[in-house]
């Protein structure tokens, strides 16, 4: 659609029946796919590489540069996968030289004023309620939704399927499956009704279930739970999932019921 009101750089490709509204500005190198909606004033700068079907809302910043004193006009990208919709004053920056990319996935609701930092990864499907704020560098995986005012630190990570509420402000690792809240941010249970929306069978939510027993209401130490869950626990990709992410964490796993997690 071409809308004289708007201000396409020529060198920006965007595919035919993308519809853009009056007083939005679209730089040079971006990419925008077919069959996505751009409201009035959003801004779309350079190194915004924009899927299929997406909507963004009025007032949305994509790709400008990273706040990162480090940055140093590195070439990056900020990647939105197919489906995303990004409502009114969300911001997303493009990445840094050290993943040269901020990504958001495939179907994912970004809620107004949300701000998503610097070398961000978001898995598919993922929610984000209003003024959800992500640090540099963290990794959010597939189906999490964060409640309104979650506040993330950098370099944290995120499994699939979490869910964290409202207000909360998550410095640790959040596992799979699990629900996070309380302060300081503590496990409160498997998401079990995510798990059911999502097709999981009863069984597979009672195995899950109790992989988080083991780990956060018999009172051992992270070490000695992931020994037992590994001994004892059939091996399914949940089970290896959850052992993998507690292997792999770096800020370490949120505290669980007793203070020695």
């Amino acid at each position: 659609m071409n809308q004289p009101l708007a201000y396409v750089h020529p060198d920006a490709k965007i595919a035919k029946n993308v519809v853009i509204e009056p007083f939005t500005t679209i730089h040079s190198n971006v990419v925008i796919g077919e069959g996505t909606w751009i409201g009035s004033n959003v801004t779309i700068m350079e190194g915004a590489r924009i899927g299929k079907n997406c909507n963004i809302f009025p007032g949305a910043v994509i790709s400008a540069i990273p706040q990162d004193l480090k940055f140093n006009d590195e070439d990056t990208t900020a990647e939105i996968g197919d489906g995303t919709t990004i409502r009114e004053y969300v911001t997303i920056n493009r990445g840094t030289a050290d993943r040269g990319k901020t990504v958001i996935g495939k179907n994912c609701w970004i809620m107004a004023y949300c701000h998503i930092a610097h070398d961000c990864i978001v898995g598919d499907n993922c929610i984000f309620s209003n003024n959800s704020t992500l640090a540099g560098h963290i990794t959010v995986g597939d189906y999490v939704v964060l409640a309104g005012m979650t506040a993330v630190h950098q370099f944290c990570m995120i499994g699939n399927h979490a869910f964290v509420t409202g207000g909360s402000l998550v410095r640790k690792d959040v596992p799979p499956y699990v629900k996070a809240a309380r302060e300081p941010l503590s496990y409160v249970g498997i998401n079990s009704i995510g798990l059911r929306r999502r097709g999981f069978e009863p069984e597979k939510i009672r195995e899950i279930q109790n992989i988080y027993r083991i780990l956060y209401q018999r009172n051992y130490n992270n070490t000695q739970a992931s020994e037992i869950i590994e001994a004892e626990m059939e091996a399914t990709p949940e089970r290896d999932e959850i052992l993998q992410f507690i292997k792999n964490s770096k800020r370490g796993i949120m505290k669980g019921y007793f203070s020695n997690n």
